[in-house]
């Protein structure tokens, strides 16, 4: 399976919080809810053609659970996730959950890369990353991300955890989708390439 990393950040990489301000308050945050004056119809059609390329849902214990609690809830059968996020295989990285109600789940222990890299070595489409940012810094950085979704929305906020401040080595990125929205979101898909490439200026004619 290809791992892809699908998420929603700000104008300045803030992941946490995009649904509502009371959605993830950690650390005192207070911005939440950046994400829903933006949404559109192309942001549903084209989240939702994501979704449908899933085989599974690769999740954090901390998202896993909030997804866990919030995501059965929803019974609207006009809504173009819910029965698709209810129903794919989940699986959660953790060393510390000893419960998992949200069928049908399965507990990934012990050193999250090899079991990742295990679980990407089955046959299959994608295997999803959702919210779960420090995973998917995780697997970034160890070079097991193989396709970066990200929906870009249209402000900065200053504050909140960041998806990509990973320690590893640069990361090369190769734009193969690009989509803007009327609302002014980015919807960009990147293939990872490696290691990111450096070189010198040495002036314009160069490149020309």
């Amino acid at each position: 399976m290809k791992l892809v990393l699908t998420e929603f950040v700000t104008l300045d990489g803030v992941c946490q919080g995009p649904g509502s301000p009371e959605e993830d308050t950690i650390d005192g945050f207070t911005r939440g809810g950046w994400l829903v004056p933006h949404l559109d119809e192309v942001f549903v059609r084209r989240t939702s053609e994501w979704l449908g390329l899933a085989d599974g849902l690769l999740l954090g214990r901390r998202t896993y659970e909030a997804f866990a609690r919030d995501w059965p809830q929803i019974t609207d059968p006009d809504d173009p996730y819910s029965e698709r996020m209810n129903a794919l295989p989940k699986y959660v990285v953790t060393n510390t959950l000893t419960e998992a109600n949200w069928h049908p789940t399965t507990v990934l222990t012990g050193d999250p890369i090899e079991s990742v890299a295990k679980l990407k070595a089955q046959p299959g489409r994608e295997l999803q990353i959702h919210g779960s940012a420090r995973l998917g810094q995780t697997l970034l950085s160890a070079g097991l991300v193989d396709t970066v979704r990200l929906t870009v929305a249209p402000t900065i906020i200053g504050a909140g955890r960041r998806l990509l401040d990973h320690p590893g080595a640069a990361t090369g990125l190769r734009l193969v989708n690009h989509e803007s929205t009327s609302t002014g979101l980015l919807l960009l898909e990147y293939a990872c390439t490696g290691t990111a490439p450096a070189a010198t200026y040495e002036g314009v004619t160069a490149f020309v």
